[in-house]
């Protein structure tokens, strides 16, 4: 169903592209949107407009900034001898976000799939290896994610760094904190079971 007007209707199909909005929710928000014109149509279509304009991608990481070499990469606070590596800018957020973690990162920009046909060198697999054998970096953490191929992107990076003289580490995998057993999927608990420790 349509507005019979060609600019919501635009706008309307644009929003259904983004991830989680189908059709009718992007109806929705749009109906939102003008009805709060001034408090928020207006400031967004400002904020995207920058964004569009000024952001850029960090030459280094990754990651996105209006600068490049990034803030994360440039602040001098940071721990320059580990590096984690994640696979997109969504996971580095994620992890930052959770203030548990202050080194440097590495973003892959996606993960190696036979299936899709990423390729190594699709990925940001070689600046890796050039930015962990720069003499600073001692660790490399994988922080891929806990999928087949998330595993499988780790395993080749850990081929490729065995020889460069840094430790190699992977964050855990398993029961999250506040989680119940019952409630947990097999995958879950089978990663959880086989990175117990003593208690």
């Amino acid at each position: 169903m349509t507005s019979h007007n060609p600019e919501i209707d635009a706008l309307v199909h644009l929003l259904g592209k983004l991830p989680g909005l189908g059709p009718r929710s992007a109806r929705r928000a749009v109906l939102f949107l003008i009805k709060k014109r001034v408090a928020i149509m207006t400031p967004l279509a400002s904020a995207i407009n920058k964004v569009a304009e000024n952001i850029l991608v960090c030459d280094t990481c990754g990651n996105l900034d209006t600068v490049s070499p990034c803030a994360i990469c440039t602040d001098p606070k940071r721990d320059q001898t580990t590096l984690c590596v994640v696979e997109d800018v969504a996971d580095l957020w994620a992890l930052d976000r959770a203030q548990g973690y202050n080194g440097l990162y590495h973003i892959l920009g996606g993960v190696l799939s036979a299936l899709d046909g990423v390729r190594p060198e699709d990925l940001s697999i070689d600046n890796l290896i050039m930015r962990a054998q720069n003499g600073t970096v001692k660790e490399v953490i994988l922080a891929t994610n806990a999928t087949v191929d998330g595993q499988t992107t780790a395993h080749y990076i850990t081929d490729k760094l065995q020889d460069k003289g840094v430790e190699i580490t992977a964050i855990a995998h398993g029961v999250p904190v506040g989680g119940e057993l019952d409630y947990l999927d097999d995958g879950t608990l089978t990663a959880a079971l086989r990175a117990r420790k003593p208690f």
